[in-house]
């Protein structure tokens, strides 16, 4: 049996690939793909038997070495977003996320640096999480230069644009799935800090993923200047930094207060933007707009009842009225979590 024919692939993303056929055409290419990077780059496997590789969700991550040294392997479905991340990570250069090693762009391949997938900041006490996430913000935080990679990004202005159009549209297509002045709510967020309240001179490079579970801890023994903690998968775009705030509002919702969860989640938002010296009315904006978009992209689909009915609890809560007819917050389940 050859090596690559011994990394099984996690169950959580066969299921989710094998639902069309460009997702199982992936999964019957990723033997190959693992083997031909192997040999690209001289990588032996570094996984006990029987065990499996990471995974987020659109990408296997295989532990490797590099002469000796502990690597990542990680091969992504191929998509918009991972298709440019390797440009990110060439540009922050080991600064804040993890370092881009070598990259492969026509089989979405990446070797990285390997960070500790044991320790994460979905763990680690909210405080230490703020302090954290924030360092890391003003690290991923650098300005648009002559480098070509800057060319690959899409702009958070021109998908405010967009959102704009398609937003009212999904929303009468799914026959209306929430109140319309929340709708509006978002669609005021895209007007004004979209492409007509756009200010140029704000934009940075932006990780527009960075929740809690995208931030792993650093080797110890490549713990120095770099800090404790490094961000992964970032789905970057040019834009306002605040942009980066809304995905920390819709995980560990169940460490919100119990008494008070409405006023602690926009103590977190609050907080969080504070820390990282970034504006805390644009950020409760934005992630106004992106619950909603969430919210109708969920809306269509009743395996994500749960997650729809977090989005709106979050986007209403930053919007000041909290819709009725939605579970306690605590009982709303973590993103992801499917129906049946």
């Amino acid at each position: 049996m050859t090596l690559h024919a011994m990394i099984p692939i996690p169950g959580d993303l066969h299921a989710r690939y094998n639902r069309d056929s460009a997702g199982r055409d992936w999964l019957a290419s990723l033997p190959g793909l693992i083997s031909e990077a192997l040999d690209r780059w001289r990588l032996t496997v570094d996984l006990a038997p029987g065990a499996e590789p990471w995974n987020g969700h659109g990408a296997l991550v295989v532990p490797v070495l590099q002469d000796g040294v502990p690597s990542a392997l990680k091969i992504a479905f191929p998509h918009d977003e991972a298709q440019v991340e390797r440009h990110a990570l060439a540009l922050w250069d080991g600064h804040g996320a993890v370092r881009l090693l070598a990259a492969d762009a026509p089989s979405c391949s990446m070797l990285l640096e390997r960070l500790d997938a044991s320790r994460w900041l979905q763990d680690a006490p909210m405080d230490e999480a703020r302090d954290a996430w924030s360092a890391i913000v003003r690290q991923l935080s650098i300005q648009p230069d002559e480098r070509l990679e800057w060319r690959a990004f899409d702009h958070v202005a021109a998908t405010a644009e967009r959102w704009s159009d398609e937003l009212p549209a999904e929303w009468e297509r799914l026959d209306r799935p929430f109140p319309r002045w929340l709708l509006e709510a978002a669609l005021e967020v895209c007007q004004t800090r979209g492409a007509v309240g756009r200010r140029s001179g704000t934009d940075v490079l932006v990780h527009t993923d960075l929740h809690f579970m995208n931030i792993l801890a650093v080797a110890r023994e490549n713990q120095s200047h770099r800090g404790d903690y490094l961000a992964i998968d970032p789905q970057p775009q040019i834009g306002e930094a605040e942009f980066a705030v809304a995905p920390l509002l819709w995980n560990r919702i169940h460490d919100l207060s119990r008494t008070a969860p409405e006023e602690a989640l926009r103590e977190r938002c609050h907080d969080f933007s504070v820390s990282a010296g970034l504006d805390p009315e644009a950020a409760r904006q934005w992630s106004v707009a992106r619950e909603v978009e969430n919210a109708l992209g969920y809306a269509g689909s009743p395996r994500h009842g749960g997650d729809l009915r977090r989005s709106l609890w979050v986007a209403s809560t930053l919007a000041g009225r909290t819709l009725d007819d939605l579970p306690r917050p605590h009982d709303l389940p973590d993103p992801g979590a499917t129906e049946h």
